[in-house]
């Protein structure tokens, strides 16, 4: 039976496919066991390297729970920056006024040409001249500034991307009925356009959580790979380990985030679903938003 995408496999396709996916197995098994066979030669897998993360609390007191707290506190402050700061120049490069659009559009595109690495090291070079700060403290707003600066550029192009995709007949709607151009961004195309962004912004948050570890690499900020070198020299250099047990966390931490920002993805959509609001005029003068009863064929609302 034949598809609209796609037309039906017959007898000697199913074989061959068949065919691939042993042959993809196989394949995929071998080099499993050339990497375990290459780790057991090497004495990587003993017991002795991995014991201390699952017997002794000292690994994740002292090395692994510090790092992953500066990670997080680096991440979370450069996307409560970035976020809104991306918002900002992404609307900015929609504006009609040339003088809002043109600087708008040379920022986000200078920011976004240029090396997040790069950027935190000019960062940290210009606290290190200009500030009095502690260390530690130089080194976070070091690698929060250059993850701010280059962020901000790619979230302002998701955000423009995101309002470019409505249509454009939620403007004109807008504009018939008298809202300003403020109150058609804010009322009508970003609450919208949300939905469509969400999945490009936790990607971005994702990509945001791991270049926390260039600050680390470079400007020795204790983040949480960069705790990976002293904990190996401490626990007899089981370097293997300590990256795989890293990996593990920086696994389970950015799927918690891609997790939570599918459910709220898709609370959005049910309660776009389910409900519909209308922007009318108050009595007053005005604007006002005038629920509407819940319906039941779930079609996108329509200003």
């Amino acid at each position: 039976m034949s598809s609209v995408l796609y037309d039906a496999q017959g007898p000697r396709a199913k074989r061959r496919n068949i065919l691939y996916t042993v042959l993809f197995v196989l394949a995929a098994a071998a080099v499993l066991w050339w990497v375990y066979d290459g780790l057991a030669e090497k004495n990587q897998l003993d017991w002795v390297k991995w014991k201390p993360f699952f017997t002794d609390t000292q690994a994740w007191e002292t090395y692994i729970w510090p790092g992953f707290q500066n990670t997080i506190k680096a991440a979370f402050f450069a996307l409560l920056i970035a976020l809104p700061l991306g918002a900002l120049f992404g609307i900015g490069r929609l504006s009609d006024h040339r003088w809002v659009r043109v600087p708008s559009g040379v920022v986000v595109e200078f920011f976004r040409a240029i090396p997040v690495l790069l950027l935190m090291i000019i960062a940290n070079a210009v606290y290190s001249e200009y500030t009095t700060l502690e260390p530690d403290t130089r080194l976070l707003y070091a690698v929060v500034t250059g993850l701010v600066l280059y962020n901000a550029s790619v979230l302002a192009e998701i955000v423009r991307a995101g309002i470019l995709t409505l249509p454009r007949g939620q403007s004109d709607a807008a504009k018939a009925i008298g809202m300003r151009k403020g109150q058609t961004m804010v009322f009508v195309l970003l609450p919208q356009a949300v939905t469509a962004m969400l999945p490009a912004i936790v990607s971005q948050l994702v990509v945001i959580v791991k270049d926390t570890a260039l600050g680390g690499a470079v400007l020795s900020f204790p983040e949480l790979l960069a705790s990976v070198r002293p904990m190996a020299a401490n626990y007899g250099s089981n370097t293997i380990a300590c990256f795989t047990i890293i990996a593990v966390i920086y696994l389970a931490l950015n799927f918690a985030l891609t997790s939570l920002a599918s459910w709220l993805e898709r609370r959005l959509r049910r309660g776009k679903k389910s409900t519909g609001a209308v922007v009318g005029a108050a009595p007053g003068g005005g604007l006002e938003i005038i629920e509407a009863p819940a319906t039941k064929t779930g079609g996108s609302d329509q200003v």
